[in-house]
C-alpha cells in the first residue's frame, strides 16, 4: 500500500441550476500533501528525496545537530554496546548535520531500501565494499574531509565531523544523484481526529541497550501536547543548533537478529526476516511486528502497517537474543 496525499476536487458551483463559472473565474484549491514519512499535512511540493545520516552517540558527540528535524531516528548497535543512529530526512534538512560518523553494511542496506542518499564519514570493511560497488547514491567524509564536511573546533575526533545543508546539495550534484523521491513506504497514519487508546498505559518508557546509563533511553509521554520526549541520564535530548527539545509522536522497537561480525566486535544485523515488535503512541504500548516492505521497515499488525500518529518517529534496533520484554519497561 502506497502512502499517498489525498486529492480533493471540490465543485465550487454547487448543485445548482445556474451555469458553472468559467475557467477563469475558478478558484483553485491547493493540493493537499502528507509527507510520507511523518503523515504530516502540508500544502507545499513534498517529493524531496529522502537523507539518511550515520550520526554519532557517543556522550562526547552530544547533543547532536540536526536532529530535531529528523522525520525518523533509527538506533542502532555499532560495536559492544554502543549504538549509533541513521537519521532520515525527507520534509526538512536541517542547516547542519553531526557528528557525522562511520557506515556499517547494515546502514548502507537500509538507506538503498529506501533510495535514500547517503551520508556517512568513514565506513566498516562491509560497508565499504557496498559503497565501492555503487549500492547508494552517497557522499563520504573520507573523501571530503574539509571540504564538504567540516571540522568543529570545540569537540575532538571522531566526534568533530559536520556537514552543511549547503553541502549536501553539492553532494548531490557532485553524486549526479536525482534530489526527487522515488520509493514511497507503506507506513500509515491515523487521521487528526483519529485517535488509538487500545493498550497498556505508557507514561513511561525505557529502552536499554545494556546496563550502560549512557544508552539507556527514557520517554516521558506529554498527554497535552500528544509527543513523547526523550531523556538520557536526566538529561533531555536536544538539538545543539537551537536547544529544541526531540518531540516525538511515536517510539517503535524492533527486534531483530544480531550476530558479530569480525573481530573489533561489528555486527551483522539482519533487517530482512520482520519479528516482534513494540509500539508506543498516544500513551500507550502496545505489542506488534515488523516487515520489510519493499525496502522499508514497516510496524504491522496481523500483516497490515499500523497506524502511527503523525509526527517523528523514534525507532529502536534491538537484539532478538534480548528482545522487547527484557529491553524495554513502562509505567502508566
Amino acid at each position: 500500500m502506497l502512502l499517498t496525499a489525498a486529492v480533493s476536487l471540490l465543485c465550487l458551483a454547487g448543485c445548482s441550476s445556474k451555469e458553472p463559472e468559467s475557467a477563469e473565474t475558478q478558484e483553485v484549491v491547493p493540493e493537499s500533501k502528507t509527507y510520507s514519512f511523518t503523515g504530516e499535512v502540508r500544502t507545499e511540493a513534498a517529493d524531496h528525496r529522502p537523507i539518511l545520516a550515520t550520526i554519532s552517540n557517543h556522550p562526547a558527540a552530544r547533543p547532536q545537530s540536526g536532529l530535531a528535524d529528523a522525520d525518523q531516528i533509527y538506533e542502532f548497535l555499532a560495536e559492544g554496546q554502543i549504538t549509533r543512529y541513521a537519521a532520515l530526512f525527507q520534509s526538512k534538512v536541517p542547516e547542519q548535520l553531526g557528528p557525522v560518523r562511520s557506515a556499517r553494511d547494515y546502514f548502507v542496506h537500509l538507506a538503498q531500501g529506501m533510495d535514500a542518499f547517503y551520508i556517512a564519514h568513514g565506513y566498516s570493511p562491509d560497508a565499504k565494499k557496498l559503497l565501492d560497488a555503487g549500492a547508494v547514491d552517497q557522499v563520504n567524509g573520507m573523501s571530503h574531509d574539509g571540504t564538504l564536511f567540516e571540522r568543529s573546533a570545540d569537540r575532538r575526533a571522531p566526534h568533530n565531523s559536520y556537514i552543511s545543508k549547503q553541502h549536501i546539495e553539492e553532494a548531490f550534484t557532485l553524486a549526479n544523484a536525482s534530489e526527487k523521491i522515488s520509493a514511497l513506504p507503506s507506513f500509515s497514519f491515523l487521521n487528526p481526529n483519529e485517535s488509538d487508546k487500545i493498550g497498556d498505559i505508557a507514561s513511561s518508557v525505557q529502552v536499554s541497550y545494556s546496563a550502560d546509563p549512557n544508552y539507556i533511553s527514557t520517554y516521558q509521554y506529554d498527554e497535552s501536547a500528544n509527543r513523547y520526549y526523550r531523556s538520557v541520564k536526566g538529561i533531555e535530548t536536544v538539538d545543539k543548533i537551537n536547544e529544541r527539545r526531540i518531540e516525538l509522536a511515536n517510539v517503535i522497537v524492533m527486534e531483530m537478529d544480531h550476530q558479530t561480525a569480525d573481530r573489533e566486535g561489528r555486527l551483522a544485523i539482519d533487517l530482512q526476516s520482520g519479528g516482534t515488535a513494540m509500539l508506543f503512541h498516544e500513551g500507550i504500548a502496545k505489542t506488534i511486528e515488523w516487515q520489510n516492505k519493499d525496502g522499508f521497515l514497516i510496524p504491522v499488525e496481523q500483516g497490515i502497517p499500523v497506524k502511527l500518529t503523525a509526527g517523528k518517529t523514534w525507532i529502536h534496533i534491538i537484539p532478538s537474543l534480548s528482545g522487547p520484554s527484557s529491553s524495554v519497561t513502562y509505567t502508566p
